[in-house]
């Protein structure tokens, strides 16, 4: 017999938020160890706040749903937040129940700075990995190098000059047409008046150069784990820079070794590992030049695996880019890109962390 196509809503309700989501789902392991890093964070949540006043929206629910807005790769806040008013899976990911209202997005603009200031999600990321650490998933003497750009949220045409005129433009007052064709436009004599930081840069001859800021990685080898990141203004030695930095930050002061690609081939690069103790396992640059890296390292077979491994990383931005919220980044500054970076990195570790955990052998 035909059933009626008829919706009774009962007056009350016995199920819950977790009877919405599958038990084998992949978002429980993930939530599990969120929680997890978020309960030892208490300290750093007490000082983001006052002791007076009214409430706020718990900062472990704002974490949950930046991290649900890079998972799923949400275009915006706004986004994330209507979501938050219909997809039961989301609800139940950031802890929300049902009988409550989801914030307003303008909650996320108000909190920016006070995430950035105390840099909660730099520590959110550290305290992912001492999950990772504790079951012995993460290498202390192999490790990978790379950057990537980071298309800013800005045009061609916000790029003027610092110093005269800006360049002739017609058209509606909101989207004017610029004319900038045959100019000559350096970083040096021009900045983007919608993002000042945002430089004019491109890693290929082939390429154009678009409006971008630079973010780089450093991964263990073993797992291919994030242990530290950095976002930096695009230029030709941000990349080598970065990574010494990063490298200066490792614990420990056991020999270690570094592998990456051929951009890295510079004698300040791989003087300043040896200043580290780092040995630069990085891949010959021969283009009309001599390569810095010679038979002394390439002989090695230590050099070949290094090679392999630091291939891996090349999954981190693509992660990010197309399944994140790297594609395009849409706020402007190094400060509020750089909480995005961290947290896209993050996220890439608690893609991966889940099926790593589970092979371990438990008790």
């Amino acid at each position: 017999m035909r059933g009626a196509d008829v919706m009774q809503e009962s007056l009350f309700t016995y199920m819950r938020l977790d009877d919405f989501v599958p038990v084998d789902h992949p978002l429980r392991p993930i939530r599990e160890i969120v929680n997890t890093a978020l309960k030892v964070m208490d300290e750093t949540f007490d000082a983001m706040y006052a002791d007076l006043g009214r409430d706020s929206i718990a900062p472990e629910q704002l974490l949950r749903g930046l991290i649900l807005q890079a998972l799923y790769g949400l275009r915006s806040e706004r986004l994330l937040c209507e979501s938050l008013c219909y997809n039961m899976l989301y609800r139940w990911f950031v802890g929300l129940s049902l009988e409550k209202q989801p914030w307003d997005h303008s909650t996320y603009s108000k909190n920016r700075d006070r995430l950035i200031e105390h840099e909660v999600v730099r520590e959110l990321l550290e305290r992912v990995l001492d999950q990772a650490r504790a079951k012995g998933l993460l290498s202390s003497e192999h490790f990978s190098v790379d950057g990537t750009l980071i298309r800013a949220w800005a045009s061609h045409k916000s790029f003027v000059p610092k110093d005269g005129p800006p360049p002739p433009s017609s058209g509606p007052r909101g989207n004017p047409e610029v004319d900038f064709k045959g100019a000559s436009r350096t970083n040096a004599t021009h900045a983007s008046r919608s993002d000042p930081d945002a430089r004019l840069y491109t890693k290929s001859k082939k390429a154009g150069a678009i409006p971008c800021d630079m973010g780089h990685v450093l991964m263990e080898n073993r797992n291919g784990l994030v242990v530290n990141e950095r976002l930096t203004q695009a230029s030709g030695s941000a990349e080598r820079e970065a990574a010494l930095e990063m490298l200066g930050g490792l614990p420990g002061k056991a020999r270690k070794t570094v592998g990456a690609d051929k951009a890295y081939d510079a004698e300040a690069f791989l003087a300043g590992c040896r200043e580290r103790n780092v040995t630069p396992q990085v891949a010959q640059n021969t283009s009309g030049r001599s390569s810095r890296i010679d038979g002394r390292t390439t002989r090695h077979s230590g050099y070949r695996l290094s090679q392999l491994a630091r291939k891996l990383i090349e999954t981190v931005f693509g992660d990010a880019k197309q399944h994140g919220i790297l594609r395009q980044v849409k706020l402007r500054g190094l400060k509020k890109v750089s909480l995005l970076f961290t947290l896209a990195a993050t996220v890439v570790n608690l893609r991966r962390l889940p099926r790593l955990l589970a092979m371990q052998p438990s008790g």
